[in-house]
């Protein structure tokens, strides 16, 4: 099993880009449990909620786990929600981290705020290309500091796609980048 992280900050095309890989080489999907967490909340969080939502998020990549697939693909992990917890709250719980660093990842693709616009969904709260971009440098800076595997996408949808596409290729050893789900 491969185990493929899409990071960075909000309306980036994570989401987005989980479903492209997935339409293409296949694999289960997991997508960001704090969407979920507000959708049955009905409210913002508070700092309260954060170890709430590690866990949902921990539960929902491990039952993806036990499943095996050749392919998982976290449209987030724990690293977003301790940097989040960190810019809304100015605190983590210190587990989250213990808990991330226990966990192997095989690559993240970590992508960059600029280039593509921000879109309001409800649930988002950075506008500011600066506030996306800070919180892109502190993923990087984490992946950097505990030696993750990662590559950087950023430029147009377009070129987002592509260069996903051909990360994943090679993570699975593909030879034909362009073949179907499966292959």
């Amino acid at each position: 099993m491969k185990v493929l992280v899409l990071t960075g900050p909000e309306s980036s095309g994570k989401s987005w880009l989980a479903g492209e890989i997935q339409a293409r080489f296949g694999g289960v999907v997991v997508g960001e449990y704090v969407r979920h967490f507000i959708d049955q909340q009905q409210r913002d969080t508070c700092y309260a909620d954060i170890a709430d939502i590690a866990r949902g998020q921990l539960a929902w990549e491990d039952a993806a786990r036990a499943a095996k697939p050749a392919l998982l693909i976290l449209d987030t992990h724990l690293l977003s929600n301790m940097l989040w917890s960190q810019c809304l709250f100015g605190d983590c719980p210190g587990w989250l981290e213990t808990e991330l660093l226990a966990r192997h990842y095989d690559q993240h693709l970590l992508l960059n705020p600029a280039g593509v616009p921000w879109v309001e969904d409800g649930q988002r709260c950075q506008p500011k290309l600066a506030e996306r971009q800070a919180f892109h440098r502190a993923c990087r800076d984490w992946l950097m500091k505990h030696g993750q595997p990662f590559s950087e996408l950023s430029g147009s949808w377009s070129a987002r796609r592509a260069a996903a596409l051909e990360q994943v290729a090679a993570l699975l050893g593909s030879v034909d980048q362009h073949a179907g789900p499966g292959y």
